[in-house]
């Protein structure tokens, strides 16, 4: 197993988040790797947590991540969080990511989970994504 593409998946990931023009639209370049401190904006992205599992071959080492990217927003609703989950989804769907170390062989959605955090009017979207790697080094 290799572990060793995770950093360079997660800011491959990062940029070509940060890169699409049709979320920038929607969340202005709300898009963080960990939340700043002070006041966030009423809808933005994050990513989150990832799991990761040996998938190596005869060829070499390699790994299936399952990520996962968040999409929150304070706003009563989900209309403009699902707005935005679409728009991440399309950003990384098949995306052609040019990683530091390594090489991506797929990226895929694998599923979603939208709910209300809390009593307020705070809303989640958290969507899962697999990622097959090879670590070319």
């Amino acid at each position: 197993m290799s572990y060793g593409v995770a950093a360079a998946l997660q800011g491959a990931v990062f940029q070509a988040l940060s890169n699409d023009a049709a979320l920038d639209a929607l969340v202005n370049g709300a898009i963080y790797d960990a939340l700043h401190a002070g006041a966030l904006p009423t809808l933005y992205v994050i990513l989150g947590s990832e799991d990761v599992k040996d998938a190596s071959d005869q060829t070499g080492g390699g790994a299936l991540h399952e990520f996962t990217v968040s999409v929150v927003t304070e706003s009563a609703g989900f209309a403009s969080a699902k707005a935005a989950a679409a728009a991440v989804s399309d950003a990384l769907v098949d995306a052609d990511l040019t990683l530091t170390r390594g090489s991506l062989v797929s990226l895929n959605f694998y599923k979603a989970k939208a709910a209300r955090i809390g009593t307020g009017d705070m809303r989640q979207i958290n969507l899962i994504f697999r990622a097959r790697v090879a670590d070319d080094t």
